[in-house]
This record gives C-alpha cells, structure tokens and sequence, in this order.
C-alpha cells in the first residue's frame, strides 16, 4: 500500500522534533502534526499579556504558546506550537540525578546512564548549550538564600540553550551590553517563557526542526489529531483539525505512528484510543507512573522596583539544599505580569484543609494580603523560586466521565503521595524576601485548591521491560503495537528531580539511532525477545554529523 508519509508524527516538541529530523535524514518521509500554529521571533506574543498569542484556549480564539490543565492534583503548564516547549521553555539544559537511572520502573533494562551519555553530548551540541556567563539580582538573591541554607558551595549558573554572543558596543547598561541593533545574542530581557523575540534562543524551530524541513520533512501547523485508526492493510489513518471549532477533518496515511505530543497529549490520545478501541493491545500500565518533579512554586516580591530582578534569562542559577533538592530562580520579562493573577501570600501545611489555613493567614495579616493582590510591575519585583525534588511518587492519569463529557483526571498511584506543600520552598521563599526587603508568596492553586503547580510533567506511557510494567519498550515501541512509538516526556520511567528536556532529547536521540535506514534490516530484537543494546545506525544522508564538536547555532 502506498502511503502519504512513512512516519506520521503527532507533536513538534523535544521528542517529535528529534524524530522528524532523524528519520528524515535515514530517508523516511515524514509528516509532523502540530496543534498550535507556528510562530517565527516577529509574531511572538510580546508580553504575557497578549492573551491570544500567549495562553491556549482555542475555543475561546486563543491559540498561543502556553497551555494550562487543570487536573485533580496538578496544574500542568505545557507548551503549544510548531517547535512545542521549547517555545515558552526556560532553556535548561541538565543531566538528571544518579537516582533517576536506578528507577526500579526501568533500571533492570539497561545502564541508563552509560547508554544515554553520548546521546547527552548530542542534546547539548544540537541545542547550543552555553553556562550563563553573569550573575543577577536574582542570583545574588540565591546565593545569599543557599548561604543561609548552608548550602553556598552547590550554588552555580546554570547551562541553558541560550545563544549570548557578544556585544560590538556597550550601551552603558551592566546587563545589556548592547541594547541596539549592535547586539548580537541574549538582551538579557528574561522574555525566554514568553517567547525569545532576538534570535538568542534555541528553539526547537531553529534547530532539529528547521533541519528537518529542509531535508524534506513536512509540518503540518494547527493540526490537532483527533484519531489515529489502524488500517486493514498495515499502516494508519491519522485523522487532524483545526483545533477549536474546526469542524472539517482531514486525514492522511502512515506506515508507522511517533506519538510525541508531550506527557499530558500524549498520554490523553492514547488513553482515547485505546478506549475507543483503536489500540486494544494497549498495556494496561497507559496513564501509570506519571510523575511532577515532585515541585513547589513559591516566591518573593520586593515592595517596589527599585531592583530590577526581570533581568537575564529566564532561569540563570540553581543550588540544592539537600541531596534530593533543587532550587532555581525564575523570570519573566518587564511588563509580563499576567502570572502574577496565580500569586498570592505564603501559606505553611498543617492540619485541617489549605484554604482554611489561607483565609487564617489572610486575616492575620491583611495587608500583606491586599499588597499580594497587585501585579503593578509583579516580573521586575519579583523573584519566582522553582523547586524541584527527586522522591519517589507518581500520580496515574485516566479518563472520567462527567455531566460536561470525558475529562482527564489524576489520582494518587504509587511511593510518596505528590507532595502539596514542601517546608523547604517556604524557608527558601522567606529567605528570599528578607533579603529582598519584601513578602514571600505562592500560588492560587495551591493555597485555595491543595494543587501543586508543575511545568515539567513526565511519565504515562513509560518504558519498562513488559507490558506488566510498562507501555513501550526500551526501543519506544508500543507493546503490542509495535509499529506505534512513543518519544517524548510520556516515555520517561523515573523522576528526574531537574529540568526534563535535555533527557527528553537524549532519550529520542537515543531511540532514533536504533531505527535502521528506510529499507534496510531492522536491527532491533522483535518484541519479547530479551533487550540488547543496539549499536546506533548512521543515516544515509546526515545533516549534521553526530560526532560534531561545539555547539550547532542556526542563525
């Protein structure tokens, strides 16, 4: 049967991306489809405010780059357009803690660690990492909280995916360097979430993407899949719209299916489909061992803007407090204050329900209270600590039906509950706010509704070493379906206590390499036969060599 693509892949993210570009260059035709529309540096939203290009909301004519899904114990913050995440990531680029390769869930398979090591070095070329090369208000701020943590020897500027280059002339500004046309790099604006408008961020777009579709692979923009059906033949029909309230569909044929559209998309098609009867051999592990990063999103805020903590990129240290801690500094650029609507007081965990103990607190102290509710230059007075911690908890996401439809919906599954409160990002917030001479904060979710925040959701279709434990194999296929993969955060097995996107590329680069050459034996063991490591296949027609030194930067 002759189809419109070899490989249809459903997300444009750190997974699909990947994929694109590697199958691509092993001589598959590929298709990407991709809900959100595209975005180039121009036609970025410029603030947080710009709502129709910033949030995702189609059906209320919002299609921008942030998403937000509420669950019953989570509010996931995601990305949305062609190049995926990356379009409102904050650049990290870290390898995880040891902890996370020793996962019981998928440590028995393989030495992780070994075998990921050179597909790290890959991430990092491709995506241009640098280490922030100055420290901000904001990291002085850290440092002096990781002093008063004791923990001053493990705070260190971070590696980001961020281009700095070099001013040819200095504006006289100790941050810019060079706020004119001169400049060429970072401006340092802390603009990197909503979206870099310079040329200075990696973005998937820019790099795997870009490459992609110049060696032939097509982008499908605002397509969003709403089916994908197994053919009599062999292959699949992958049915797309425009998302909102697109009526008309249209459909292509595929021989084979990546699913990479983020933990959450993901893992929510899937569950859909095999409850529809698409993907009966599913394991029954689908929507199990999804994990948060364990996190807390705290804060403090100056009384005024006399400091200017909006400066640098969007995260630019980080310091851990303890082995299983990591706490970094957030930014959003001057101006963008719309995050700041989900701020309010610091509110400590105790007996009885979370808003009973914030409505206590508000009381208390009432004019800290009215001060929380200003968001008047909120991104420039404020520092927003992310912490991250490696425990072991997971959640398990499934579908319910309800009087509005089927939604997705989250329950407790297995280790630790996924903590709603974490003391240690309230120390560090006060910490922050004496050195800052201000207040320290939280978020509305989780002081009114006991819902932790989290922009790193990992896990649903994880790999594992039989459909008893796992959704795909460790060569991302699907067991049962074995034409099926799926590359991107939903196949990660294990907390990874740091940034997730480094490991999400390393882990589909890694995947990529086992997949042969369009027309050649398939080296990788059938299903059910036992695991073996794979040498990686070099592609017929490589755009870039995988042995390249230094960092890949498309301009």
């Amino acid at each position: 049967m002759q189809f419109d693509y070899d490989i249809g892949i459903i997300g444009s993210g750190f997974g699909g991306s990947v994929a694109a570009l590697r199958l691509t260059e092993k001589g598959y035709r590929v298709a990407v489809f991709e809900a959100g529309r595209r975005y180039d540096d121009e036609s970025l939203p410029k603030s947080s405010w710009n709502l129709r290009k910033f949030f995702w909301a189609p059906k209320l004519g919002m299609r921008g780059i942030q998403r937000l899904t509420l669950l019953r114990d989570v509010l996931v913050l995601s990305g949305s357009g062609v190049g995926g995440g990356s379009l409102v990531w904050a650049n990290v680029c870290y390898e995880p803690l040891d902890e996370a390769f020793a996962d019981p869930q998928w440590a028995a398979i393989t030495d992780w660690k070994a075998e990921l090591a050179p597909h790290y070095d890959q991430a990092r070329r491709m995506l241009g990492v640098e280490r922030v090369p100055f420290e901000t208000n904001a990291d002085s701020v850290m440092r002096s909280v990781a002093r008063d943590m004791d923990a001053e020897d493990t705070f260190h500027l971070a590696d980001v995916a961020v281009h700095f280059g070099v001013a040819e002339e200095s504006s006289g500004d100790p941050y810019f360097g060079g706020a004119g046309p001169e400049r060429h790099g970072c401006r340092h604006c802390g603009g990197c979430m909503v979206g870099c408008r310079y040329n200075a961020k990696n973005r998937l777009d820019k790099n795997y993407l870009h490459l992609a579709e110049a060696t032939g692979a097509t982008v499908h923009p605002s397509h969003e899949v709403t089916d994908v059906a197994p053919l009599a033949d062999g292959g699949y029909r992958i049915t797309a719209r425009r998302p909102g309230w697109g009526r008309k569909d249209l459909t292509y044929t595929v021989g084979q299916v990546v699913f990479a559209a983020g933990a959450l998309g993901t893992t929510r098609l899937l569950l859909r489909l095999r409850d529809e009867g698409r993907f009966t051999e599913m394991s029954d592990r689908l929507g199990y061992q999804v994990r948060t990063n364990s996190e807390a999103i705290v804060g403090a805020s100056a009384p005024d803007a006399s400091v200017d903590y909006s400066h640098g990129v969007a995260i630019t240290s980080s310091f851990q407090p303890d082995s299983d801690t990591t706490i970094e500094p957030v930014r959003y650029p001057k101006g963008s204050n719309s995050m700041g609507l989900l701020t309010t007081i610091l509110v400590d965990g105790g007996r009885g329900p979370q808003w009973l103990r914030f409505l206590v607190t508000a009381l208390r102290h009432p004019i800290a209270f009215l001060r929380s509710l200003s968001v008047r230059r909120w991104s420039e007075r404020t520092v927003i600590l992310l912490v991250m911690q490696s425990i072991d908890n997971s959640l398990r996401v499934f579908r319910k039906k309800g009087w509005l439809g089927t939604r997705l919906t989250s329950a407790h599954d297995t280790g630790k509950p996924s903590p709603r409160h974490l003391p240690i990002a309230n120390e560090a917030a006060r910490s922050s706010a004496a050195h800052m001479g201000g207040m320290a904060g939280s978020s509305l979710n989780e002081v009114l509704l006991d819902i932790p925040l989290t922009a790193h959701i990992l896990g649903g279709a994880c790999v594992g070493a039989s459909p008893e434990n796992g959704v795909v194999d460790a060569y991302h296929r699907a067991f049962g379906h074995p034409d099926v993969h799926v590359v991107d955060g939903a196949a990660v097995a294990a907390n990874l206590g740091v940034n997730p996107s480094l490991t999400i590329t390393a882990m589909a680069e890694r995947a990529m390499a086992m997949w042969p050459n369009k027309g050649e034996k398939d080296p990788r063991p059938a299903q059910g036969e036992p695991y073996r490591r794979v040498e990686p296949i070099a592609p017929h027609s490589p755009t870039v060599p995988t042995g390249a030194s230094g960092e890949l930067r498309l301009r």
